[in-house]
């Protein structure tokens, strides 16, 4: 395998294209913004404990607020999980769909291609 130095004269194009059929290729698309919303994320989430800490409450009103706090996001995750299952079924389901059809169709031209194929044999 060549060394992508020995590419140094082509395009970006022309080694990603290389990179893409050496099967090393790990596609970046999309990779900037998951890292900022992860980011972003995990900002929120700290600059919401912080204010939860320092907010002027008593001790009963803070532990009610972070008990509420933490049953509306373990309802939050629970409703996302549900919604991620049934998009995972529904994604299966029409996979089962386009492969049964698929197999119907290569059924179909092959009864469609005997006899052609028993007319060149002879």
């Amino acid at each position: 395998m060549r060394n992508i130095g020995e590419y140094a004269r082509h395009s970006w194009a022309e080694i990603e294209v290389f990179i893409m059929r050496s099967g090393n290729y790990e596609s970046s698309e999309g990779s900037g913004l998951s890292t900022a919303v992860t980011f972003l994320l995990i900002g929120l989430g700290a600059g919401a404990l912080t204010a939860l800490l320092l907010a002027p409450k008593t001790g009963k009103q803070m532990r009610r607020d972070l008990q509420r706090g933490y049953k509306d996001a373990k309802d939050a995750l629970e409703d996302w999980a549900d919604d991620a299952k049934d998009r995972v079924r529904d994604a299966s389901e029409r996979v089962r769909d386009v492969a049964a059809r698929g197999a119907d169709f290569a059924d179909d031209l092959r009864e469609r291609v005997e006899p052609l194929r028993r007319a060149i044999k002879k």
